[in-house]
C-alpha cells in the first residue's frame, strides 16, 4: 500500500504544497499541461526555482500573474473576488478529468463552509477574496492534479503548525492563525507559536481537511521518495512543508475499519444512488447495496458503508440524513490488501494510468483507470474497446520487455 505522509511541522500553503509535490517527483511539464485545461489561458505562469531553507534543498514555486502590458506581478498583490459559483463555473469548464474536478471544487466548498460560518452568510453568499484569486485557483486545482497523479492508497498527515501573530488581508488586520484556517482545521491536531507569522493559510488548510484520512505521527512505513515546499518567508525554523511517499508492505498492512450497515425497503432507489454519492463524497471508502427479503417478503437492499474512524461520526450522520433508516450496525473490521502502484502508460491515443496489482513483487493484474479510457476515446473518435486493446497490447509489450531485459 502506497502512503503519503504531510509533515507540518513548519505549516502548509497551496503554493508551498505544489514545491513539495514537485520535488517529490511530480513532472513539471505534467503539471503544466494539465493546469492549461483550466480557461485561464494567459492569465498567469508557474515561476518553479530550487533553493534552499536552514540548510534544506526544495522547490520554490510561485504562480505569477500576466497582465496585458506584458508585465508580470507577484500574486499576493492582485485579487479577484469571485463567488463559490463563480470558481466551480472556472473549474468545471475545464477538461481535467472528472475525478481532478470532483477533489477540486471539494476543496473549494471546504473553504465556502467555513467563510460562511464565520460571517454569517451561506456557503454560496461568500465572496472569495485572496482565495478566490488565480493564484489560489491554480495552487488548488494544481493539488488535485498531483493527488490524482500519485494514485496513493492512504494520505496521513502530522500535528499541523499554523504559526502567530497579526495579518493584513481584505477585512482588515486579523489574528494568525486566520479564522477560516481554524474553522477548516476543526478537530485537527495542531500547534500554534512556533513561529510570528502564518505558517498555514485557508488553501492549506483546505487540501489537508478534505484529502487526508488521518492525522497520526507514528510512521509505519518504509520511505521511498521525500519532497520538500519552500516558503518565501524565512524564520527560525525551517519555512518548509515535507512530503514522505511510503510503502506499506503487506505483512504490516492489517489494520481496521468501520462497517456501517443497515437495510432499506421503503426508499427510491434513484434518492439511494444520490445517498451514495455524498457517501463517497464525505470520505466512505467504499459504498454498496446487496439485494436482501425483509419482514413481511418485502424487497430491500442492505446498504454497507466501510469508513476509516475519523470519517465515521460525519458518515454515520450522512446515513441517517439521506436515507429512510433508523438505525445502523456497527462491526470493526480488519482489511488486508495487495500492493499496488500506478504507471503512466504511453499510448496511440494519449498517456493511460494503469492500475497495477502485486504480490511479493510479482504483477497479478493490472486496470486502465476508466475517465482516461473514455477521455482518449471521445478525443479520437474510437470505441472505448478499443483503447483497452491498444492498453493490453502495449502493457503486454511492455511486460515483454521488462522480462528481457
Amino acid at each position: 500500500m502506497r502512503v503519503l505522509y504531510y509533515d507540518c511541522f513548519s505549516g502548509i500553503s497551496g503554493d508551498m504544497h505544489l514545491g513539495a509535490m514537485i520535488d517529490l517527483g511530480i513532472k513539471e511539464e505534467y503539471l503544466v499541461k494539465e493546469l492549461n485545461k483550466l480557461p485561464l489561458s494567459g492569465e498567469y505562469v508557474l515561476d518553479i526555482q530550487k533553493g534552499i531553507k536552514n540548510g534544506i534543498a526544495g522547490t520554490k514555486v510561485d504562480v505569477k500573474l500576466t497582465h496585458h502590458h506584458g508585465h508580470q506581478h507577484s500574486h499576493h498583490h492582485h485579487h479577484h473576488h469571485r463567488t463559490f459559483a463563480d470558481i466551480e463555473s472556472i473549474i468545471s469548464k475545464s477538461t481535467l478529468s472528472s475525478s481532478i474536478i470532483k477533489r477540486s471544487i471539494a476543496m473549494f466548498w471546504c473553504i465556502a463552509e467555513a467563510e460562511a460560518k464565520i460571517h454569517g452568510k451561506t456557503p454560496h453568499e461568500v465572496c472569495f477574496h485572496e482565495v478566490g484569486a488565480v493564484d489560489s485557483i491554480v495552487d488548488i486545482v494544481g493539488a488535485a492534479i498531483c493527488l490524482e497523479a500519485l494514485h496513493v492508497d492512504k494520505i496521513i498527515a502530522s500535528k499541523v503548525e499554523l504559526g502567530g501573530g497579526f495579518v493584513t488581508c481584505a477585512h482588515g488586520i486579523i489574528p494568525i492563525p486566520a479564522p477560516a484556517t481554524l474553522a477548516i482545521l476543526k478537530n485537527v491536531p495542531v500547534t500554534l507559536g512556533r513561529v510570528n507569522f502564518e505558517t498555514t493559510t485557508p488553501t492549506g488548510a483546505a487540501i489537508l481537511a478534505v484529502n487526508v484520512e488521518a492525522f497520526d505521527e507514528k510512521l509505519d512505513f518504509i520511505v521511498e521518495k521525500i519532497g520538500y515546499g519552500l516558503g518565501t518567508r524565512s524564520f527560525e525554523i525551517p519555512n518548509v512543508l515535507r512530503l514522505i511517499l511510503g510503502e506499506v508492505k503487506l505483512a504490516t498492512f492489517l489494520h481496521e475499519e468501520i462497517l456501517l450497515e443497515t437495510n432499506i425497503d421503503d426508499m427510491s432507489p434513484e434518492i439511494l444512488a444520490y445517498a451514495q454519492e455524498r457517501l463517497f463524497d464525505a470520505g466512505a471508502l467504499d459504498v454498496f447495496t446487496t439485494a436482501i427479503t425483509t419482514k413481511k417478503n418485502r424487497l430491500g437492499v442492505k446498504l454497507s458503508v466501510l469508513s476509516c474512524v475519523e470519517k465515521e461520526a460525519a458518515i454515520i450522520d450522512l446515513i441517517l440524513q439521506e436515507t429512510t433508516s433508523i438505525g445502523l450496525r456497527r462491526q470493526v473490521v480488519q482489511k488486508i490488501a495487495l500492493k499496488r502502484d500506478i504507471v503512466l502508460l504511453e499510448t496511440h491515443y494519449g498517456t493511460i494510468h494503469i492500475k497495477c496489482t502485486y504480490q511479493e513483487e510479482k504483477m497479478l493484474r493490472y486496470k486502465a483507470e476508466y475517465e482516461d479510457c473514455k477521455v482518449a476515446a471521445l478525443a479520437h473518435h474510437v470505441p472505448i474497446m478499443k483503447i483497452y486493446d491498444e492498453v493490453h497490447r502495449a502493457m503486454e509489450q511492455q511486460c515483454i520487455l521488462n522480462t528481457n531485459s
